[in-house]
């Protein structure tokens, strides 16, 4: 393994500490009974006497050497503070060994320290703690990168994707706005979850190892089954083992997913991602489109505190009521030209036209997704319900009720990406077989994304499924548009990335 000379330097300082008899990493268990944050939000004068013996524990982020006394900034889960360390208070007796070996020149910064003192103001009114005793909790081997901050700025910031995506613990050491990040992220989630169990929703969850991938059009991630010697798939959506609740008996059910997907990777995709999806009986998508508002409104008021956001320098407002138009519509609004009636081959011809790509392994529903996401979403920034789509492009959806050779599906479009996707259900189990034998038409033409046939689905809507609603929202992007995030990446703990390159020796 190579070692830079700072990575060298510390070992050899860990190997000195140990020589000493300075446990650099000892037992977990530390009595902390103060953090940083709320030592400076609530230290007074007039209260100093509560903050009369602190224990906090942290990184040291920075030191200032002045001789017999140092200054330095420890950072806990909650913020940053200042320390005040003094030769003689840490190392009261003859042996001065703590302070001029152990702290001047074993401990680096990136070190995790345990302090007990009291706090005070300094002369420049810092909120500070003056250590009184300091234990090495763990020692750093690798060094931080060096961010610096003076007169409110700060320089150096560590900003390289592949550094932030690829060493996330790093990054959130040394850019610690980045927790508040995941912070709201969890929070959105809470949201949403507070809102559907007020409605009387019920959580449950579904395998996310499956002998069939179903309910998208998605390629799957494929492994095998050692001990049944059969293929498994990592699930690309949880929507037909939610509708098989349905069928049992159950009025609304829940689920936040974890799913995979085979696919490119780019600003808005990763290959797992988050969906939260929900199923109710005896709704249908216009009764959807309106709890998804309320959803949506509440959950943009719970992060924020109101209903407008930035994303991409531009004001997105997620009040209630959104604006809703037909696929068709769309197209012919952006594209001047009307395709309701198109068979496949003047699709096809149409495509060419408008100098879009598409494939012999392409089908009707197919080539109009490519039209529009082509042509027409990056056009709709306000929230917008996408509905009324053909029945080419949406196998699992019920009939339009009114509208010939159209389904009673919408998509939400935000900020020109999709964010959810909704339907009244198709229940007709004669109906689904078909649907499904069509896509399997489209599987053998090479669709690599066309739907498997679920026979044990079809088994369950012949003992009846009643008339359901159900949607699926796609978390991540959720959240990029409440957080004001860029990218995926910048919403994922961990996000999706090619091996690394490691380094000979």
């Amino acid at each position: 393994m190579y070692l830079s000379e700072q990575e060298r330097i510390r070992r050899e300082k860990l190997a000195e500490l140990i020589m000493m008899g300075v446990e650099p990493y000892p037992a977990p268990l530390y009595p902390v009974n103060a953090h940083a944050a709320t030592i400076k939000e609530t230290f007074t004068d007039e209260n100093k006497d509560r903050f009369a013996d602190v224990c906090i524990a942290g990184r040291i982020m920075s030191v200032r050497d002045m001789g017999k006394a140092n200054f330095a900034v420890i950072q806990d889960s909650s913020g940053r503070i200042q320390l005040y360390v003094r030769r003689d208070d840490i190392c009261p007796g003859e042996d001065k060994t703590l302070y001029d070996i152990v702290w001047k020149k074993l401990i680096d910064i990136g070190d995790i320290v345990g302090i007990k003192g009291f706090v005070f103001k300094t002369k420049t009114g810092e909120t500070s703690i003056h250590v009184k005793e300091l234990n090495i909790l763990t020692k750093s081997l690798k060094p931080l990168p060096i961010v610096k901050e003076a007169e409110g700025q700060t320089y150096d910031a560590v900003t390289d994707p592949e550094f932030k995506y690829r060493q996330r613990y790093a990054d959130l050491v040394i850019n610690p706005e980045v927790k508040e990040v995941f912070t709201k992220r969890t929070k959105l989630i809470n949201a949403i979850r507070n809102f559907l169990n007020e409605q009387g929703a019920l959580e449950v969850d579904t395998p996310v190892l499956q002998s069939i991938p179903g309910g998208a059009a998605a390629r799957p991630f494929i492994t095998h089954h050692n001990a049944l010697d059969i293929p498994m798939y990592l699930r690309i959506a949880n929507e037909l083992y939610l509708k098989r609740l349905i069928v049992g008996g159950f009025d609304w059910v829940y689920e936040f997913s974890r799913n995979f997907r085979n696919e490119g990777m780019d600003r808005t995709h990763n290959p797992e991602f988050t969906v939260l999806e929900f199923y109710v009986a005896y709704k249908d998508y216009l009764w959807m489109m309106e709890i998804t508002e309320q959803l949506m409104e509440k959950t943009a008021m719970a992060v924020n505190g109101t209903t407008k956001v930035t994303a991409d320098g531009k004001e997105i407002d997620f009040k209630a009521p959104y604006e809703r138009i037909s696929i068709y519509d769309a197209i012919n609004k952006y594209t001047g030209i009307d395709i309701s009636a198109m068979n496949e081959a003047q699709l096809r011809e149409v495509c060419s036209q408008l100098h879009v790509h598409v494939d012999k392994t392409m089908g009707r529903g197919k080539m109009i997704d490519v039209i529009f996401g082509e042509k027409c979403e990056k056009h709709f920034i306000q929230p917008t319900f996408l509905i009324d789509y053909p029945v080419d492009m949406s196998p699992l959806t019920k009939k339009h009720r009114s509208k010939q050779g159209l389904v009673e599906r919408f998509e939400l479009l935000v900020n020109g990406k999709e964010i959810a996707n909704a339907y009244s259900e198709l229940n007709d189990p004669i109906d689904q077989r078909e649907r499904f034998e069509e896509q399997v038409k489209l599987m053998e033409r090479g669709d690599a994304e066309a739907m498997f046939i679920d026979h044990d689905f079809l088994r369950a809507l012949e003992y009846g499924m009643p008339p359901t609603s159900g949607i699926g929202l796609g978390i991540d992007r959720i959240c990029m548009l409440l957080l004001n995030q860029p990218s995926i990446q910048d919403v994922l703990l961990f996000p999706m990335m090619r091996p690394e390159k490691r380094d000979e020796e």
